[in-house]
């Protein structure tokens, strides 16, 4: 079966629909499928570095994303993503869409312009949706009227949670199949011997709680001694931050965008990670890739999160609460067995749910039936 998953994102710049379509068809050609990524790519250059103030990754995309125009930042949902507004994408995606005759499509927040939008329209073939999102999702306001007819155009809808199926269904009325996110689980980890420090993963947004983290570090470091990795989040709008704070860097270290590779690495040699996010997260994808790697998490007692934690691997806070994240770290570093038992239970939890290859399996089934 030949697929082709539609991203309206860029490929340089890495975020949690991205990295879920970049495992999504690595575990679907482990399915026997064919499988071609049509979106975004902004080229490194001084363009570029124009139109995106954070750092995105070097290079060309893998030969199996076809790239199909530039992308813009624009606020949305509490988040600043890079969305393909480019007219030439339309011309694109219906060169691609003829040349490769896809056997079903699968796309991802399917009402997001222009790439999603120009599939719908173009397409005569079965199409699968994946509704990401949660939340109030106003820019629906414009995109139901102008566009939101294309729903119907779907023959299978699919939500990564409960929260995402709830938030879509208010905008788009019908029936959503709940398939989470998978999760990139490496090989072998170990929850033992892990270095004196935590990891903060995420874009330096205010919905993600850096803020709220920074503030609560100096309790932190003077009750623990601990260190701090910042991940993913623009080094230099970071140190400003601090700045304007008034956080000293005492333990800190700010790493900006790693790899695959990279991230796991760091995961897998702290003894947690805290995800102080304010809201407006569908799935906690952050919170499943610490537990792949058995780091247990501090995160932040809100929908979409409660999804993912238990009792067992993860320790949460209300959002916002700065006293309350220094008392959580504090405390769960202060006890090593339950530390490492949490990671081991968190890992195993993973593997048990969100192991792609299963989720892979159900998602061949479902292309099977719109395909048949």
């Amino acid at each position: 079966m030949k697929v082709g998953i539609v991203v309206p994102y860029s490929w340089s710049f890495w975020g949690a629909v991205v990295e879920h379509a970049e495992l999504q068809s690595e575990a679907l050609r482990r399915q026997g499928c064919e499988v071609k990524t049509l979106m975004g790519n902004d080229p490194p250059g001084q363009f570029t570095r124009a139109l995106h103030p954070r750092h995105g990754r070097d290079g060309p995309p893998p030969p199996d994303v076809i790239p199909i125009g530039r992308s813009v930042i624009v606020p949305a949902n509490g988040s600043l993503p890079n969305i393909i507004l480019s007219p030439r994408s339309i011309l694109r995606i219906r060169q691609v869409l003829e040349r490769e005759r896809f056997d079903v499509l699968h796309l991802h927040e399917p009402m997001t312009p222009i790439p999603c939008i120009a599939a719908l329209a173009l397409s005569r073939g079965p199409m699968v949706a994946t509704f990401h999102a949660s939340g109030d999702l106003g820019w629906m306001h414009i995109a139901k009227p102008v566009w939101g007819f294309l729903a119907d155009r779907l023959d299978r809808r699919i939500a990564v949670s409960e929260m995402a199926r709830r938030s879509a269904q208010r905008w788009l009325p019908g029936d959503y199949e709940i398939v989470p996110n998978g999760v990139l689980i490496p090989p072998a980890a170990d929850p033992h011997g892990r270095a004196h420090r935590i990891v903060f993963a995420g874009r330096h947004e205010q919905r993600k709680g850096l803020h709220v983290l920074l503030n609560a570090w100096p309790d932190i470091r003077a009750r623990t001694g601990a260190e701090l990795h910042v991940i993913g989040a623009d080094p230099l709008r970071v140190r400003l931050l601090m700045r304007r704070l008034r956080v000293p860097d005492d333990g800190i270290e700010v790493l900006g965008f790693l790899d695959q590779d990279r991230f796991t690495a760091e995961l897998a040699a702290s003894k947690a990670l805290v995800a102080p996010s304010l809201g407006g997260e569908s799935f906690g994808m952050v919170l499943t890739r610490a537990l792949a790697c058995a780091t247990p998490v501090v995160a932040s007692d809100i929908s979409g999160y409660r999804d993912v934690m238990t009792p067992e691997t993860s320790v949460a806070f209300p959002p916002g609460d700065e006293h309350a994240l220094a008392d959580a770290v504090v405390s769960l570093l202060a006890d090593e067995p339950r530390r490492a038992a949490m990671g081991a239970a968190g890992r195993a939890l993973m593997q048990q749910r969100y192991a792609w290859d299963a989720i892979a399996s159900r998602l061949v089934g479902i292309y099977e039936s719109v395909a048949a």
